[in-house]
């Protein structure tokens, strides 16, 4: 398009780029140096795609992508346990937000879990409107319920495994994400199987953000347990290091689930769409 343009400014007006006007050629030499300086920042941007993280840049943002259309919220998988959750009025989430793993846009809201660094920082950027961490750092039970907007999150304690192996109670929450009458829960580093209160706290839910990594969280037996007993009729697997430990999980899971891998990161959800009768396991690529 540049050369388009370069073309029609060029239409009838005398070629005199042999001989430039030293002022003219100054002024260029000055703005070819500056755009050498800005190029590479935005090009990197460019280039790097969404769910490939971790990533220490900023990925670039796209201001005309469209909102969910009323009544569906999109899910975008930006690797190991980070989810970028948008609604239709135009609120951002992201689940265990390092800092490392970016997103396409700065969140209005980030919810954390201290397991491991990955799933947290010390320094989120000062701009995110609610921090929401799944622990409470003077050791209290940690407690949220927001409503930013057409977007609700709460959290459901659970506990953790210290470095010695006792426990770490309440070191670690279930995110709900409740917003286009679905409600999205996001099971963090979660370490045990589920007691009936946790089951009571959590409701309903619809889509289930589950690790299945089988070592650093808990087995995969244990991880299709907490599957069965919330019952989604949605699941999508994180949380995972390798393809043959996806693998692994999913044929666990065939007997129960139908399995579908998407050929994108992102997908848009509503109560319309959620697999009806048999739940399905739904595969999104990034991890």
């Amino acid at each position: 398009m540049a050369h388009g343009r370069t073309a029609g400014w060029r239409r009838g007006v005398p070629d005199d780029s042999a001989h430039p006007h030293p002022i003219a050629a100054l002024v260029a030499a000055l703005i070819a140096g500056l755009l050498l300086l800005l190029l590479p920042r935005f090009a990197v941007g460019a280039c790097l795609p969404v769910a490939r993280g971790p990533s220490l840049f900023q990925l670039a943002v796209d201001d005309a992508a469209p909102r969910p259309p009323p009544g569906n919220v999109a899910l975008t998988f930006l690797g190991h346990a980070s989810f970028l959750i948008e609604t239709a009025a135009g609120v951002t989430a992201v689940t265990d937000y390092n800092g490392v793993i970016r997103p396409p846009v700065l969140p209005d809201i980030v919810t954390m879990n201290n397991a491991h660094p990955l799933h947290y920082t010390d320094d989120p950027d000062p701009g995110i409107k609610y921090v929401l961490r799944g622990w409470d750092p003077d050791g209290g039970l940690p407690r949220h319920n927001i409503v930013y907007k057409d977007l609700r999150v709460r959290n459901v304690p659970t506990n953790l495994r210290d470095e010695a192996g006792g426990t770490r109670f309440n070191g670690n929450s279930i995110f709900v994400f409740e917003a286009a009458n679905l409600c999205i829960a996001h099971l963090g580093h979660l370490h045990h199987t589920l007691t009936d209160v946790h089951l009571g706290e959590l409701g309903q839910i619809d889509v289930l953000l589950a690790p299945v990594d089988g070592a650093y969280t808990m087995s995969q037996a244990e991880m299709a347990a907490v599957v069965a007993e919330i019952a989604a009729p949605l699941v999508i697997p994180m949380h995972y290091f390798s393809q043959e430990t996806l693998d692994r999980f999913l044929t666990r899971m065939k007997s129960t689930h139908d399995v579908v891998v998407s050929p994108r990161a992102t997908v848009l959800v509503s109560r319309d769409s959620l697999p009806r009768g048999r739940p399905e396991v739904l595969v999104l690529p990034g991890s």
